[in-house]
């Protein structure tokens, strides 16, 4: 699968462009603030419907413009697929395959499977559990339909549970019955993606270290560990006991909805005891272990997105990186950089065919 042909009106910084693109590395350059990741975004939009930086549809729209335009033109097992994307202000996003419009959004979710890496990516070390989660639902997503079907489900028992919680200031037997029938959902539904989420992670791991150990050069051990209530608790019991505790908080502390990823370093957490280089080296092993999973399980690979990735990476982990997307198993690749020699020299050691664009100002130029 690849992108053959994007146009792009008013989509943040960029105003109008329309490119086509090679089936092998497509290189944005330009100066930090030019567009180059907005470029990135926008493809990013048309496999996920909506933006990797900015979930709030309206402020992706360019400045003093009512509304944006995405389209693109993909190849996808030798026919096209033609995704169109537009939203006005103060209106509902529409968003079309092959001009029809989709009842759900979620129905459009894999059918474009793309893996981005990004600074922002980050997050995932530095931030709360909650990134963690929305990571490993993305992914999953991607591949499972009923997956995602089960987390919009689960999300909304918990939300229900979480408003009686707040509007109630004793435990009757009437209210008992109306949390119990909550906590039954919570508990089987949690069980069900608590198992696809041991089975994702059981499968990312080994590849995700073949990958770090390929990036760093091998001098370095790491392991994501996955935590979460359904591993040793029995979750609807654990419910029924802390009912009164919950109402005391407010809010629901036993549930796949609290579950959470360890990311180690030799055996410590790599937010407190890795270097910048090892970080982004990790963050970069995980997305190209979800690469990897994805390819497995589709048949073929998603469209790679690598926004500033050589920076922070030292000169050996930079090489190792390029041998690593060299490989046959990479298809089309977007990458972004400011310094378009270095990244001219990047590329041509990869062999793949390539095409170059110079972004300024949200224009771009061949």
């Amino acid at each position: 699968m690849y992108l053959k042909h994007l146009n792009i009106l008013n989509y943040k910084n960029v105003l109008q462009t329309e490119l086509e693109f090679c089936d092998g590395i497509n290189c944005f350059v330009g100066p930090n603030g030019a567009g180059k990741t907005n470029l990135l975004d926008a493809v990013y939009y048309l496999s996920f419907c909506k933006s990797y930086f900015n979930s709030i549809d309206s402020q992706n729209i360019c400045h003093d413009e009512d509304f944006f335009v995405i389209q693109g033109a993909f190849d996808r097992n030798d026919s096209e697929e033609q995704i169109y994307v537009a939203l006005k202000k103060n209106q509902k996003k529409q968003f079309k395959r092959n001009k029809k419009e989709y009842s759900r959004l979620s129905e459009h979710i894999g059918l474009l499977p793309l893996v981005m890496i990004s600074p922002s990516d980050e997050r995932l070390i530095l931030e709360g559990s909650e990134q963690r989660r929305k990571y490993i639902d993305s992914v999953v997503s991607q591949y499972d339909k009923p997956y995602l079907d089960k987390v919009i489900r689960y999300n909304r028992a918990l939300m229900q549970r979480n408003t009686l919680l707040k509007k109630s200031d004793q435990l009757t037997g009437a209210l008992n019955a109306q949390f119990d029938v909550w906590d039954e959902q919570i508990t089987h539904l949690g069980q069900q993606i608590f198992e696809q989420r041991t089975g994702f992670i059981e499968q990312l791991v080994p590849v995700f270290r073949e990958f770090y150990q390929q990036i760093s050069g091998g001098n370095e051990e790491v392991d994501i560990e996955y935590k979460s209530h359904h591993q040793s608790d029995d979750v609807f019991e654990k419910l029924r006991e802390n009912r009164w505790r919950d109402m005391i908080l407010g809010y629901t502390t036993k549930g796949i909805h609290k579950d959470d990823l360890n990311f180690l370093l030799s055996g410590q957490p790599v937010k407190k005891e890795g270097s910048q280089g090892q970080k982004k080296s990790f963050l970069i092993a995980l997305k190209l272990a979800q690469y990897e999973f994805l390819s497995r399980h589709n048949g073929f690979g998603p469209i790679l997105l690598l926004d500033d990735v050589f920076d922070k990476l030292d000169q050996e982990r930079g090489n190792n990186l390029i041998q690593l997307v060299s490989q046959e198993r990479f298809r089309q690749i977007f990458i972004t950089d400011t310094q378009k020699q270095r990244l001219t020299e990047i590329v041509e050691k990869t062999g793949k065919e390539n095409r170059f664009f110079e972004v300024t100002n949200g224009n771009v130029q061949i």
